[in-house]
C-alpha cells in the first residue's frame, strides 16, 4: 500500500464544508485540496458579503489570488467549479443559513473543517464569545444533523493554554462554564464586561485564548457523537514549501514587522532573542489538518489533540538571525522603501519606548510632512502610535517562552506511508530556520510589499541612496545635539569637540 496516498484515498469523493475559507489558513487549505486531492467532492464555503461584494463576487476573485498560481499551471479555472459558496456567518444564530442551504449541507457534507475565528487580541468579550464560542457551538449543532459526517476538524490554538509555560496535547480544565459566560455576555454592557474581564478570564492573557479554550470543551462534548479532532497551531507564518516557497497573505507576527523593516519604517523590535519563538509554516498546518482528519475518521471515537508547533522539536530563537537579518534586508531591498532599513532587537518595552521616540516617531514626523507636501496621506506617525498603544496587551506574548509538547503529532507522522510523508508532510525537524526566514522575507517582499524580483537591481540603487541620506540625517542629529549641549553648558563647539563621539555612542544604544 506504500504506492498510493492513504490520506488522499480517504478524502476522495468526500464533500467538504469549510469555515474561514477566505482567511490565511482557509485559502491555503482550499488550494491544497484542489491541487493534491483532485478526486475530492465539492467544497462548500461559508461566506458573507464583504465590502459591498456578494459572496458570488468574492468567489470569482479566487482564481486571481497568488496562492492559486501553482494550481493554475496544471489546471484550468474550471477547477474552481468545485467551490460552492454558502451565505452565512458563524457569528449569527443558526450560522445565518437559509433553510435550503442548511439542508444542502446536511444532505451532502462529509468533512467539516472549522477554522473561522476572531484573532484580535484586543477584542472585547462580546465579539469573541459570539464568534469563537457560539460560532463553534453552531458548527457542532450542524455536525449533529449532517447525515454522513466522517470527521470534524477544529482549528484551535497552542495558546489556549498560555497560562501554562509548558502544555501537553490534552484539554485542560475549563476556565469557566460556557453557559454562564454566554449569559454574562448577553446580559452585561461592554463597559461592565471590561470591568469584570480579569475576573472572567481566570489567568488568560486575553479574550482570544479564553474563548478558544472554551470552544475546545464544546468540541470535547461532541467527541462521542461523531469523529472529531483538534489541531492547535502556534503562530502561523509563511509557507515552507507549498504552494509557493514563502507565500503569505498575513501581516501578523514576523511577516508584518519584516514588511515594515524592509520599508525602513520598523527599526526596533522588542523581544527576547534568547527565548524560543514558536512559529509554524502555514503549509505544515494545512497538512496536519488533513492528516489529523484522516486519522480521526479511522479511530471512529475519542478525541485526540495535536500541537502543530516547533518549540520542542525544532525550536527557533531570534538570536539565530542576529548576524543576518540586516544583510537579508539589503540583499533583497524594496524599491518602495522610504528610509534606510536597519532592524535592531530591544530586550525590554521600556528601552523600546525610548528608542521609538528617536528612531520611529521623529523620522515618522519628517516623512509624514513630506507626504503632505507631495499630496500623499500621512500614515507613519499614526501607525507607530497604534503599535505603541498595543504593546501593553502584547507584552506577555513578546517576552514569554512556551514549550508545547507534541508526542501525538510525532506519532501521527509515523502513521504516514512514504507517499503521504511527501504529499502531506508534517515533520518539521528538517526546517533550517535561517534559510526559511530568507524565503519568508522574499515572500513578504513579493506578496505583501508587491514587488517582483525584477525590481531588485533598481531597489539596490535606491538602497545605496537611502544609506547616504541616513548617514546625513545622523550627522545632522548629532550636530544639533552637539550645538544644544554646548549652548546649555556655555561651551563653544570647539571646546566640546569630544561631545559628538559620546552622542554618537549613546545614539547607537537607542
Amino acid at each position: 500500500m506504500t504506492g498510493e496516498s492513504l490520506v488522499r484515498a480517504f478524502y476522495s469523493g468526500k464533500n467538504f464544508f469549510i469555515t474561514g475559507g477566505t482567511g490565511f489558513v482557509g485559502l491555503c487549505l482550499i488550494e491544497k485540496i484542489l491541487r493534491c486531492i483532485p478526486d475530492s467532492g465539492k467544497i462548500y464555503l461559508l461566506m458573507r458579503p464583504k465590502k459591498g461584494k456578494e459572496i458570488s463576487e468574492r468567489l470569482n476573485e479566487f482564481p486571481g489570488h497568488p496562492v492559486f498560481e501553482k494550481l493554475l499551471e496544471n489546471h484550468s479555472k474550471d477547477i474552481f467549479n468545485k467551490l460552492i459558496p454558502v451565505s452565512g456567518d458563524v457569528g449569527v444564530e443558526d450560522l445565518g443559513l437559509s433553510p435550503e442551504d442548511r439542508q444542502l449541507l446536511v444532505d451532502n457534507v462529509n468533512v467539516v473543517i472549522h477554522s473561522a475565528a476572531t484573532l484580535d487580541f484586543e477584542e472585547g468579550l462580546k465579539p469573541t464569545v459570539k464568534i469563537n464560542v457560539l460560532g463553534t457551538k453552531r458548527i457542532l449543532e450542524l455536525c449533529k444533523q449532517i447525515k454522513d459526517l466522517k470527521v470534524m476538524v477544529h482549528v484551535s490554538s497552542a495558546y489556549v493554554n498560555s497560562f501554562l509555560k509548558e502544555a501537553e496535547e490534552k484539554i485542560y480544565e475549563t476556565p469557566g462554564d460556557v453557559d454562564s459566560v454566554i449569559n454574562l455576555v448577553n446580559r452585561l454592557s461592554d463597559e461592565a464586561l471590561e470591568d469584570m474581564e480579569k475576573t472572567i478570564l481566570r489567568g488568560h492573557p486575553n479574550t482570544y485564548t479564553f474563548t478558544k479554550h472554551l470552544a475546545e470543551h464544546e468540541v470535547k462534548n461532541c467527541s462521542n457523537l461523531f469523529p472529531c479532532t483538534i489541531v492547535r497551531p502556534s503562530m502561523i507564518v509563511a509557507s515552507w514549501k507549498e504552494p509557493v516557497i514563502g507565500w503569505t497573505c498575513s501581516k501578523v507576527g514576523p511577516q508584518g514587522f519584516l514588511m515594515g523593516a524592509a520599508k525602513g519604517v520598523v527599526r526596533r523590535l522588542p523581544l527576547s532573542t534568547e527565548n524560543i519563538a514558536d512559529y509554524i509554516p502555514v503549509d505544515v498546518v494545512i497538512n496536519q489538518l488533513l492528516v489529523a482528519g484522516w486519522h480521526a475518521a479511522k479511530q471512529k471515537s475519542g478525541l485526540t489533540v495535536y500541537h502543530c508547533t516547533t518549540s520542542t522539536q525544532n525550536p527557533f530563537r531570534w538570536n539565530m538571525l542576529n548576524s543576518v537579518v540586516n544583510e537579508m534586508l539589503h540583499n533583497y531591498p524594496l524599491k518602495s522603501a522610504v528610509w534606510y532599513p536597519h532592524l535592531q532587537f530591544v530586550p525590554s518595552l521600556f528601552l523600546f519606548r525610548i528608542s521609538a521616540i528617536f528612531v520611529h516617531f521623529f523620522p515618522a514626523i519628517l516623512l509624514d510632512m513630506l507626504l503632505r507636501i507631495t499630496g500623499g496621506k500621512p500614515i507613519l506617525f499614526r501607525l507607530h502610535k497604534n503599535v505603541w498603544n498595543s504593546l501593553a496587551r502584547l507584552e506577555t506574548f513578546i517576552f514569554s517562552e512556551w514549550r508545547f509538547h507534541n508526542p501525538n503529532t510525532r506519532e501521527l507522522a509515523t502513521q504516514l506511508n512514504s507517499v503521504d510523508e511527501d504529499l502531506f508532510y508534517i515533520n518539521i525537524s528538517s526546517i533550517y530556520w535561517i534559510e526559511y526566514f530568507v524565503n519568508l522575507h522574499l515572500g513578504v517582499r513579493r506578496y505583501l510589499n508587491k514587488e517582483s524580483e525584477k525590481s531588485i537591481p533598481a531597489a539596490k540603487t535606491k538602497d545605496a541612496i537611502l544609506k547616504v541620506v541616513h548617514i546625513l540625517w545622523q550627522v545632522m542629529i548629532i550636530v544639533l545635539l552637539w550645538f544644544i549641549f554646548a549652548a546649555i553648558f556655555g561651551f563653544t563647539m570647539l571646546q566640546s569637540c569630544w561631545a559628538p563621539a559620546i552622542i554618537y555612542y549613546l545614539y547607537t544604544l537607542l
